[in-house]
């Protein structure tokens, strides 16, 4: 019985061995710095114009990312193309006047464009206008059965234009039978807001920005806000969506409060009460936009490492090329180059990409690197691949998403996004322990980062999916100094033209989580079991 034991422990190490060949620490070190400050410092280069689709930009770096995947010896992803096309329209909002006018109350009101809010349509439509539209206050915005709230209860909104609060009403709390406490659900994005207004037929849908609540300034509103945006192309023109659609500044929300004879009104607090009863402001508002209109097609980049034994199933990393391109300057610098956000992601995939080209034995199972378009502008890219996928769902095993690493040296936690979600979990976790690293839950999962990266349009479809990277665990400067750093990067760089390669950046972090994204993807691919969502995620039900 004790030689029976013995025999099965050695034959567990050796099944072990062979499933990581003999040159896999070669492939897994392949994974160095130089290569990565390369690819990082190009993409992040004035060269490629702040890589914005529908641009000169999207030209050089999508003829980049194919160079970069086809000198590694990778197949075409998509057929015998390395792009998948994406229809797009991209549209130009201008305001009139440069004002949104709102009647009534102690007095008529005039909010200028930029400083006081920022809006847009998603209409294909020349002009809209929303004239006198009575303001109704209605708390969060959300319709949640299964939390029993209902933020529209008893209201008719037709061609009214409602406020709302961003977040959810579980925001600063750790009870986790309230929404989910203070991580936020899908109905604290802003994407939800508008979507229900909609539904709920507002002509209008104004959204309150509070910097703690959003977790971002509103400078960032302004960035993303403004010049042109792009939607995928709809059958319809998103004639369906509120005519329009933006945000209001706190302390423009305020006066409006004020304007409403509505003083002390703690309107965050007010309105997570289950009791809570949306407001008539006594007020209307008026905004007309213009529209430019142009439509045409932005790409996915998409790259194949074909399996062997079963190179019909699918291990897929992903990770956006894309950021917002050439806009208003700040201190002179109108290049948006997105350094971190997302050069550090797509260099890592490329990297994860180069290590598995090193390997002797080809992995089992294949594996596809798809660099999408358009996440800066709504997880565009990968919502058309998610309507029309390239590799099949049901045999797709995994998506590892690689989302803006802060090049801060090494960290000791690998912060999962989403913790709690599948049973890729393990297999990071694994991965971080060979490297004398942990996992951590997301430090800010109030901030809704499962819900703004590429990674929920896989698990939307059902495929489990692993976002993670370097948390705040410095391991030379400590915790404190890494929410510090993290918080620096949000408030000072997040989606301005200060986000650039630096020559001081530390790349060891961002190896450390390349390799374990390689590992986790080698594993995977030389294995027939499929991860699975675990008993109380939302994309279980999806998934079986």
């Amino acid at each position: 019985m004790k030689n029976t034991i013995v025999f099965i422990c050695l034959l567990s190490v050796v099944i072990s061995c062979n499933q990581k060949n003999n040159n896999f620490e070669e492939a897994y070190n392949s994974i160095n710095e130089e290569d990565l400050k390369r690819r990082v410092s190009q993409l992040a280069s004035d060269e490629f114009l702040g890589r914005k689709p529908f641009t000169e930009g999207e030209t050089i770096t999508i003829n980049y990312l194919k160079d970069e995947f086809q000198k590694l010896g990778l197949q075409p992803g998509n057929g015998d193309s390395y792009f998948q096309e994406v229809p797009m329209v991209e549209l130009t909002a201008s305001v009139k006047d440069s004002a949104m006018i709102i009647t009534g109350g102690a007095e008529d009101m005039k909010l200028n464009y930029w400083d006081d809010f920022l809006s847009l349509t998603r209409r294909v439509a020349d002009s809209v206008e929303v004239q006198e539209s009575e303001m109704v206050f209605v708390g969060y915005g959300i319709v949640a059965p299964e939390y029993d709230w209902n933020d529209y209860e008893g209201l008719d909104v037709k061609g009214k234009t409602v406020v709302i609060l961003i977040n959810d009403p579980g925001f600063g709390s750790e009870d986790k039978s309230f929404f989910k406490g203070n991580e936020m659900t899908y109905y604290g994005r802003w994407t939800y807001k508008y979507e229900e207004a909609a539904k709920q037929g507002a002509a209008a849908a104004i959204i309150i920005h509070e910097t703690a609540h959003a977790s971002y300034p509103f400078e960032v509103v302004q960035g993303g806000w403004s010049g042109a945006n792009l939607y995928l192309e709809s059958k319809n023109g998103n004639m369906d969506r509120c005519a329009i659609e933006g945000w209001v500044s706190l302390e423009s929300a305020n006066e409006i409060f004020l304007n409403a004879d509505i003083s002390d009104y703690n309107f965050y607090e007010e309105a997570r009460k289950r009791d809570f009863v949306a407001i008539d402001l006594k007020q209307k508002m008026s905004l007309s936009l213009t529209n430019t209109i142009v439509k045409s097609k932005s790409n996915n980049v998409v790259a194949k490492y074909e399996g062997t034994e079963r190179a019909d199933e699918t291990i897929i990393y992903s990770a956006h090329w894309d950021h917002f391109g050439i806009g208003q300057p700040v201190d002179g610098d109108s290049i948006y180059n997105g350094a971190v956000d997302n050069g550090t992601g797509v260099g890592a995939i490329i990297q994860v990409a180069q290590a598995f080209t090193k390997l002797d034995q080809k992995t089992k199972r294949s594996v596809v690197f798809i660099a999408v378009t358009a996440e800066e502008q709504g997880l565009l890219g990968s919502e058309h691949y998610s309507a029309n996928p390239i590799y099949d769902p049901s045999k797709t095993v995994a998506n590892i998403n690689v989302d803006a690493i802060r090049p801060i040296g090494r960290v000791n936690d690998f912060s999962i996004v989403g913790y709690g979600q599948s049973e890729l979990e393990e297999y990071a976790e694994s991965a971080a322990e060979r490297q004398g690293r942990y996992l951590s839950p997301d430090s800010h999962p109030e901030a809704g980062y499962f819900f703004r990266s590429d990674h929920f349009n896989f698990a939307k479809i059902g495929i489990p999916a692993l976002y993670g990277k370097g948390g705040i665990d410095s391991d030379a400067n400590g915790k404190e100094w890494g929410e510090k750093e993290s918080a620096y990067y949000t408030s000072q760089q997040y989606h301005k033209p200060s986000d650039e390669y630096y020559d001081d950046f530390n790349f060891e972090g961002v190896i450390l989580d390349a390799q374990i994204y390689f590992e986790v993807g080698y594993t995977l691919a030389n294995e027939s079991t499929f991860p699975k969502y675990k008993e109380g995620s939302e994309f279980r039900a999806i998934r079986e």
